[in-house]
C-alpha cells in the first residue's frame, strides 16, 4: 500500500507547527522544506511546505493561506498509557496559547484538534460490566484533561 501522509493547511505557520510537534514526541525530525519563488502564491522565500514526522508518521504542513481552517471535524488521537504522558502532551499541546476542551480534547495554538486519551479508558469503557462501564463514561464527561486515577476510581464505584 502507498504512504498515506496528512498535510495539514497553515496560514504561514507550518514551518512553527512541525517545529513544534517534533518538540513534543519522541522519534520525531523535520523532513524537507520547499519555499515559494517568483511565481508564489507565497511571498519569494518564504515555506511553501514542511514535511516532518511524529514518531514515524509522516505529515506535510502546507502555507496555503488564509482561506481554509481547522475544525474539530478532524482530530489527531495519542493513545497514553500514563497520567504523565496525558500531562507532557496535553500540557505542550496547550502551552503559548492552546485551547483545552471537554473529554480530553483540546486545540493547539494553531487550531488543530487533538485528543489526549489514556489507553485504559478504552479497556474501562468496554468493560462487560455495564454500570461499570457507565461509571467510567459519566466521569470522563465531567473531565476536560482526562485522569487515570479518576477513571479507575470511578471503575470501581
Amino acid at each position: 500500500m502507498k504512504d498515506i501522509t496528512a498535510c495539514l493547511w497553515f496560514d504561514g505557520q507550518a514551518e512553527e507547527a512541525a517545529n513544534l510537534y517534533v518538540s513534543i514526541f519522541p522519534n520525531s525530525k523535520i523532513g524537507d522544506i520547499s519555499r515559494y519563488g517568483d511565481t508564489g502564491p507565497g511571498p519569494k522565500g518564504s515555506v511553501m511546505m514542511v514535511t516532518f514526522e511524529l514518531d514515524g508518521r509522516k505529515f506535510s504542513g502546507l502555507n496555503g493561506g488564509p482561506m481554509f481552517k481547522f475544525t474539530e471535524a478532524v482530530s489527531f488521537s495519542v493513545a497514553c498509557e500514563t497520567q504523565a504522558e496525558v500531562d507532557h502532551y496535553w500540557d505542550s499541546l496547550i502551552a503559548d496559547g492552546g485551547q483545552p476542551s471537554q473529554c480530553g480534547w483540546l486545540k493547539d495554538r494553531f487550531g488543530l484538534s487533538w485528543q489526549i486519551v489514556p489507553t485504559i479508558l478504552g479497556k474501562l469503557a468496554a468493560d462487560p460490566d455495564r454500570a461499570k462501564a457507565g461509571r467510567v463514561m459519566q466521569a470522563m464527561l465531567k473531565m476536560v484533561k482526562l485522569d487515570i486515577a479518576e477513571l479507575e476510581a470511578a471503575a470501581r464505584g
